[in-house]
């Protein structure tokens, strides 16, 4: 019999949310599946997806997790019959008690659920989602700071060698 070929990690895309880093400190982080319709598993696969505006909603009543503002691209090769709407609200998928965990946790002032990252695992698209606390103006520029100073240390230290 012959052997199972895998699919490379390589050919499946991950599409990150840089924006979230530089405007929240983010916590804890969760994988969720996502509820897709086909069309928009073949943009996702193509990266025709937008991070940047995008939020996760978790409810207690009913119990859901829902994520909100995220672009996901038309599919052209579908047809204009078959086509997705970019950007309706899509469910997302996880355990009971990680959505009532997040659900608690939202009830804080300040914090917010980000998506950080979607990627596919064994052909199933996930979505890592994040915890996350607002940064002041301080904060960031502390951060780029302490980033730009590591870039410094690294060229100094890759000059050094031989």
């Amino acid at each position: 019999m012959a052997k199972k070929v895998e699919k490379s990690s390589v050919d499946s895309p991950t599409i990150e949310n840089r924006k979230a880093f530089h405007d929240f400190s983010i916590g804890e982080t969760i994988e969720c599946g996502m509820e897709l319709v086909g069309t928009e598993v073949k943009s996702v696969r193509g990266s025709q997806v937008s991070l940047a505006e995008g939020w996760v909603m978790a409810e207690f009543s009913p119990l859901r997790l829902n994520l909100h503002g995220v672009h996901i691209a038309e599919y052209p090769p579908a047809g204009a019959d078959r086509q997705h709407v970019p950007l309706r609200i899509r469910r997302l998928l996880a355990k009971r008690r990680e959505i009532e965990k997040l659900a608690g946790l939202m009830q804080a002032k300040g914090v917010s659920i980000v998506p950080l990252k979607i990627y596919f695992k064994n052909g199933f698209a996930k979505l890592l989602v994040g915890v996350g606390t607002g940064k002041t103006k301080s904060d960031k520029r502390q951060s780029i700071s302490k980033r730009e100073s590591q870039r410094e240390i690294d060229r100094a230290l890759h000059r050094r060698r031989p």
